[in-house]
This record gives structure tokens, C-alpha cells and sequence, in this order.
């Protein structure tokens, strides 16, 4: 159900594209914002886990360094019929872990040394069952598409505003009003549309993650038991985190209340714990 709710959304967000770029820009104008965008998203996508490792100052493990950890991931691995990742600690009190790498081969998980203190083994072992969900789903290469799409869509957008500030979709007959309001939805509307389709993409896959991690480690309930740790634990440590990469934890390390809450990249922990919790032990 999470898959055909992300093709439909990627489908909802490419339409936008197209009916942007087609009333804007016409087929070159689309053509030219989706290059560009692909283009800026394509160093991001390619080089994800260097960058996110440096900006979290991760360090590596090994076998050696940390055999309970690494085992875990191992055997998760053996299940998952997944590469071994390079696995990462973060030095960080606040509790939360992701995954990145452009593919399965290159993946990465990480957690932080605060949530290795905060759960049990049982409760470790899901949490690093839900990332390789990610790797095992291609997680990272479809929220680039989404990325790139929607880059394109706001590229158009802000070509947009342009427009309407030097008028260049006025006509003199009475076409005139309609031209400046077309400009102003596609400036305006059009980048707020774009922006909540590719959150709900985001929330779509966090809840295929919890599914595929449940499956992976056996146990449902130790998902929903860490969840609800790391968000309890969360309100009152937050992390240091960059909002470019807060789609990438297992918890919204930048969640909050109210309007926050609409542009989440995470669904409500309420939800995903009932979800988990509704399931059978495999």
C-alpha cells in the first residue's frame, strides 16, 4: 500500500512539473528546470554518506571496535539478503540513527552513542532493522527523485515571481489580471504543493521502513518500544541536526508542534508505534 501511495505521489508531483512548466515556461522551460535541478541534486545523491558522515563527524566501526554492534547489523544483513553496510557511531547524547549510501552496495548505517545507551539489545537490533529497510527499499534514490522534481518545480516558481515583477505575463487585451494570477499561483501555490507532496513521499517511506524493520528483526514490538523511547528521550535532548538531512533519521530530530508538524518528513510517532504494535511477531 506505501508503494502505490509513493508512485501515486511521485506521479502528483511530477503532473505539477508539467503543468508548471507547460502554462510557464511551455515543454523547454519544464525541460530545462528538471536538468538543472537534476543537476544539483545529483552531487548530493552521489556523494550523500560523505557528506552527512563529515557534517555528523561519524566515526567507523568494526568487528573489533564495537563486535556487539556489528554483529547486530550482520545477522539483520543475513536476513535482509542485504551487503554488509559500513556501520557509524555518532557521538551524540540525543538518541537517533539513519541511513544514507546511494545504494545498497555503498550503504552506511549510523546511530548515536545516546540512543546505544538509551535501548535495550532487542530495541537496538529494530532500530538498525529499520534503516536497512531504507537501504533495502532504495529509500535514498527515490526521495532523489522527489528532490529533483520538486527542485524543478521551485526552480520554475521563482522564475515565476521574476515574471510577475517585471510583468512579463501581462498581454494588454483583458487577458491581463488572469496572467498576473496564474504567475502569482505558480510563485506562491505552486513550491507549497511541492514541498508537502515530497514530505507525504518521505512519511510514506518511514512507514515502509517500520514494516520491512519489523519484518527484518522479528519483532514488531521492539520497533514500537524504541520509537517511543527515542521521541520520550528527544523532547528534552534535541540534536545538532541540519535540516537538509532530517528526512534521513529514524526520529524528526527537528519535530515540533503545530504548523512544524505539516512539513514533518516523519509521520506521528503515535501512529507509526499503533501501526507496529497492530502487527504479528514474525
Amino acid at each position: 500500500m506505501n508503494m502505490i501511495k509513493t508512485t501515486l505521489l511521485l506521479g502528483l508531483l511530477t503532473g505539477l512539473l508539467v503543468l508548471i512548466g507547460g502554462y510557464f515556461g511551455g515543454e523547454a522551460g519544464m525541460i530545462i528546470a528538471l536538468v538543472f535541478a537534476a543537476v544539483m541534486n545529483l552531487g548530493s545523491y552521489w556523494f550523500s554518506d560523505k557528506i552527512v558522515l563529515a557534517m555528523y563527524r561519524a566515526k567507523p566501526v568494526d568487528p573489533a571496535s564495537a563486535p556487539e554492534i556489528y554483529r547486530i547489523v550482520e545477522g539483520l544483513c543475513l536476513k535482509a539478503n542485504l551487503p554488509m553496510p559500513r556501520v557509524f557511531i555518532i557521538e551524540e547524547d540525543a538518541p537517533n540513527a539513519f541511513a544514507t549510501g546511494r545504494n545498497q552496495k555503498h550503504a552506511v548505517v549510523a546511530a548515536t552513542t545516546g540512543l546505544l545507551k538509551l535501548l535495550n539489545r532487542e530495541e537496538i537490533e529494530a532500530v538498525f532493522a529499520h534503516e536497512l529497510g531504507h537501504v533495502k527499499n532504495r529509500d535514498i534514490l527515490i526521495s532523489s527523485i522527489a528532490a529533483t522534481i520538486a527542485g524543478a518545480v521551485m526552480i520554475l516558481a521563482n522564475m515565476a515571481q521574476w515574471a510577475a515583477i517585471f510583468g512579463v505575463g501581462r498581454s494588454s487585451d483583458g487577458e491581463e489580471g488572469g496572467g498576473i494570477v496564474g504567475l502569482l499561483a505558480t510563485a506562491i501555490i505552486a513550491p507549497i504543493a511541492a514541498m508537502l507532496i515530497q514530505m507525504a513521499i518521505s512519511r510514506s517511506r518511514e512507514y515502509l521502513a517500520d514494516a520491512s524493520g519489523a519484518k527484518f528483526c522479528g519483532n514488531p514490538y521492539a520497533l514500537a518500544s524504541a520509537l517511543e523511547k527515542i521521541s520520550s528521550y528527544s523532547r528534552n535532548i534535541h540534536l545538532h541536526a541540519n535540516p537538509s538531512t532530517a528526512h534521513m533519521f529514524i526520529i524528526n530530530p527537528l519535530s515540533g508542534k503545530a504548523l512544524m508538524n505539516l512539513f514533518s518528513t516523519h509521520p506521528p510517532v503515535e501512529e507509526r508505534v499503533a501501526r507496529l504494535r497492530a502487527m504479528r511477531p514474525y
